[in-house]
């Protein structure tokens, strides 16, 4: 089982940046395929970045495209989601999930098996 905490949301304006962490427990972190999702206000939880056991492969969903990048150092059991070029758009809790499954890359936030506790990003306008 794996166990996830997320930091470094906060309040930014647009155009601006942050960088968001998760922290994994446990020693198999390196088994589990990474992935970040947001849910805004009376919205669904939507695919944000996607990142493979090794860290070679990355997926972003077209909106956070060139703008967000998705990193993990298995030595420090983290996971980090650097965000730049904020939108209002953005406004969102982020999560954090690991996903059992390593081969398909997956979007949907019902094929993760573990998620962090989220953290509140704002963007004002």
């Amino acid at each position: 089982q794996v166990q996830l905490v997320e930091s470094g949301g906060g309040l930014v304006q647009a155009g601006g940046s942050l960088r968001l962490s998760c922290a994994a427990s446990g020693r198999t972190f390196n088994s589990y395929a990474m992935g970040w999702f947001r849910q805004a206000p009376g919205k669904e939880r939507e695919f944000v970045a996607r990142i493979s056991r090794s860290g070679v492969i990355t997926t972003y969903a077209d909106s956070v495209k060139g703008r967000f990048t998705v990193s993990r150092d298995n030595a420090k059991n983290t996971v980090y989601l650097q965000m730049n070029s904020l939108e209002h758009e953005d406004t969102a809790v982020y999560y954090c999930a690991a996903d059992r499954n390593t081969v398909v890359v997956r979007r949907s936030p019902n094929d993760y098996d573990y998620w962090g506790q989220g953290t509140q990003v704002t963007v004002s306008s």
